[in-house]
């Protein structure tokens, strides 16, 4: 019998070793496009040199949003907002899993005791126990175990990428709101000056109506109209500024209230962005790893499917004290002890093996599509902060030469309709105007301010 045995390991040893290859592989990163991966901010057809990839993408956020109130935010954010909360859950449950999966290679104890009293015909009891321990122990001789374990750990990495890029993209959810709000005060006092300025307009007008020729209501209901409409502009900014309180207390995790600020032209960000190109750029990008963590996982899904069409060995063992004369053993109770091995080795499963290894074959290409595209959307997203960065940067400062024009414009507009050279049309529109453009302006400077938050994001969130 023990020479059968011997025969059976060896046998099984060779058939292991001559699987080892497919069976026990591990994952490596397969080829992803890169080339031309961010393009030149400043330039339609180039992309980027190689340069320091080190700079921007690796500043921690406290670096790059120094405002105090913006930090203290942050900070609350990452305490209590619920969808980071979850994200940390989700690690847990896969460290979890992970420990399922490497205890998997140790035996399974059970311990079953069984009692019955049992009389016959009125006759005395009889009274049978048996305190059985059970042992099984599952011998991965192809990977089986392994490439679960594998797996498991890929899906840890995974949730912990995904935390990871929750956290990045709630700093830079509550710097946008943020700043946003920056904004909409600024706009509001823009509002504010051209409301005090309209209503004098409109009181010249109702005078110039009363003592001067050539002046009549229609001027004055121009002016009147004027200025209702920086009014409803003033309100609608106030609305904003309202709902974009609202959602900021959501993210931070408590009821809406109103949220104490700073002033947007006080605000200090980075303005120098040195950005490397390939994969190396996107290090920190959790996301990304976290999608080539699932095609790691697709990969051991392979190998596991795999590993269904080869032979299974479990080892099993009893050991219990008992006193069933079934047994052959009478009280006071001894010791039964046994075990058993065997070997499974799947034939005909009704094609579910092999439906199965296809399916985590397309899986794995499915998984590895995801991965392009996150990369290459990644490198996308790279490009665009950039471009919005510099782009805007531009139109601010045209629009700062602009403002200045057109304050004159309205100053010596004011001037000719009190000489009655000029029209009311005519310092109605320079007014007009002048709001728009400085309106424009504010919008342009935050839109400075996003496009640093969207590259903050876009590089991974920076150092950790």
């Amino acid at each position: 019998m023990k020479k059968h045995i011997n025969i059976l390991l060896i046998g099984l040893a060779a058939l292991s070793m001559s699987s080892c290859k497919t069976l026990y592989g591990k994952y490596e990163r397969p080829q992803v496009k890169t080339s031309g991966l961010v393009r030149d901010s400043a330039s339609i057809s180039d992309t980027l040199a190689v340069r320091d990839t080190t700079s921007f993408a690796n500043i921690p956020w406290r670096s790059v949003f120094t405002d105090p109130q913006l930090q203290s935010l942050i900070e609350k954010a990452l305490a209590n907002n619920p969808n980071l909360l979850n994200a940390a859950l989700n690690v847990k449950m896969a460290e979890d899993q992970l420990k399922v999966a490497k205890l998997a290679f140790v035996p399974a104890l059970s311990f079953s005791p069984q009692g019955t009293i049992s009389s016959w015909d009125g006759n005395k009891a009889t009274k049978v126990y048996s305190l059985p321990v059970n042992a099984s122990w599952s011998i991965d001789l192809f990977g089986n175990l392994l490439s679960q374990k594998r797996g498991a750990q890929m899906a840890l990495l995974q949730m912990k990428d995904y935390q990871v890029s929750v956290q990045t993209n709630l700093i830079a959810n509550v710097a946008n709101l943020y700043y946003s709000l920056l904004m909409l005060d600024k706009q509001v006092e823009l509002v504010t000056d051209m409301e005090g300025l309209t209503k004098r307009t409109w009181e010249t007008m109702k005078v110039l109506k009363d003592t001067r020729r050539g002046y009549n209501s229609v001027s004055a209901q121009a002016a009147e109209s004027n200025y209702y409409s920086v009014l409803t502009q003033k309100t609608d900014l106030m609305r904003q500024i309202r709902e974009a309180e609202n959602s900021l207390s959501l993210l931070v995790g408590e009821q809406a209230h109103t949220i104490a600020r700073g002033k947007l032209e006080d605000q200090s960000l980075p303005a120098n962005f040195s950005t490397g190109v390939g994969i190396q750029l996107l290090n920190n990008r959790a996301d990304v790893h976290a999608a080539e963590m699932n095609l790691a996982q697709c990969f051991y899904a392979v190998e596991t499917a795999r590993s269904r069409f080869y032979p299974s060995l479990t080892i099993s063992g009893t050991g219990a004290f008992t006193n069933s004369s079934g047994a052959g053993i009478v009280n006071p109770g001894k010791w039964l002890l046994s075990a058993v091995g065997s070997l499974v080795q799947p034939i005909f499963q009704n094609g579910r093996l092999i439906a199965g290894l296809k399916v985590a074959k397309a899986q794995y290409e499915q998984a590895y599509n995801t991965w392009q595209n996150s990369v290459l959307s990644a490198g996308s997203e790279v490009s665009n902060a950039l471009v919005l960065y510099n782009s805007s940067a531009e139109k601010s400062r045209i629009e700062a030469k602009q403002i200045e024009v057109l304050k004159k414009n309205v100053e010596e507009t004011q001037i000719l309709v009190a000489d009655a050279s000029s029209t009311y049309l005519d310092i109605i529109t320079a007014q007009s105007s002048l709001l728009n453009v400085q309106l424009s302006k504010v919008a342009d400077d935050f839109y400075k301010m996003q496009a640093v938050v969207n590259l903050y994001y876009a590089l991974g969130g920076g150092a950790k």
